[in-house]
């Protein structure tokens, strides 16, 4: 499978119909267009990629460092957004090169990585799904709290990974393989089945999937071996001297 991506802007959920007739939940993405900014090389950084710029913005919004990196890959080149990523098209591109949303077809399977809304400061009910304490018999009003930790003198501390209340929210969150249902070059626009994370004008990065999908052929689970057949041909089978 060949490795693409773009950047785009998460626009929202709707729904299409396919060619059966039936719904297919999907979400817009407005893919691109994207500016290759950099290329890195095997012989300077150790690895190849390529930087994409994306969102285009003022220069109050940027600092010297960024402005003096984006006139590298053009002049008056203003880009709020950078991500690097790996694809398999690495020779043909260029800085300055324009990407976008018809870099991925219908068909495609794709990972979709963005930062998820942000929920606030919550506590371990809503934010680790934990269990409230009974409701009658005196139970105070702790029903909603953590409850113990679990510490004890040995190891006299509260283990890394205990949950608890805290920020929920508002981290980075990858969907993977999910489909493309529909792309429209002429707007840049790319719908894919299912939910993204993030809000509405979300910045999501949309890779070419990492899962590998096995097609398994027709009978490669049946074993060779006579005794560990079916009892329906195998009589030496005790669930078949059985019945």
């Amino acid at each position: 499978m060949e490795r693409k991506a773009i950047i785009g802007k998460k626009v929202g959920m709707t729904q299409i119909f396919d060619e059966a007739g039936k719904v297919v939940p999907v979400t817009v993405i407005e893919a691109g267009p994207c500016t290759v900014v950099q290329k890195k090389t095997a012989e300077k950084d150790g690895y190849e990629a390529i930087q994409l710029g994306y969102q285009p913005t003022t220069e109050k919004h940027l600092t010297k460092g960024q402005k003096g990196h984006l006139a590298k890959a053009g002049e008056g080149l203003l880009l709020r957004v950078l991500k690097e990523v790996k694809v398999d098209s690495y020779d043909s591109l260029n800085v300055g090169d324009v990407l976008k949303a018809d870099v991925f077809a219908v068909g495609d399977k794709v990972d979709a990585t963005g930062i998820s809304k942000g929920k606030g400061y919550a506590g371990v009910i809503k934010r680790h799904g934990a269990h409230r304490t009974p409701m009658s018999h005196g139970g105070g009003p702790v029903h909603r709290h953590a409850g113990s930790m679990g510490s004890t003198s040995t190891p006299s501390r509260i283990r890394k990974g205990k949950i608890g209340a805290g920020q929920m929210g508002a981290e980075q969150v990858t969907v993977q393989n999910l489909e493309v249902v529909k792309v429209d070059p002429e707007v840049n626009l790319i719908a894919v089945r299912g939910a993204i994370p993030g809000p509405k004008g979300g910045v999501v990065v949309i890779k070419s999937t990492a899962k590998v999908n096995v097609v398994k052929q027709a009978g490669a689970g049946i074993s060779s071996n006579p005794q560990k057949a079916s009892a329906r041909v195998n009589p030496q089978k005790a669930s078949a001297r059985n019945r």
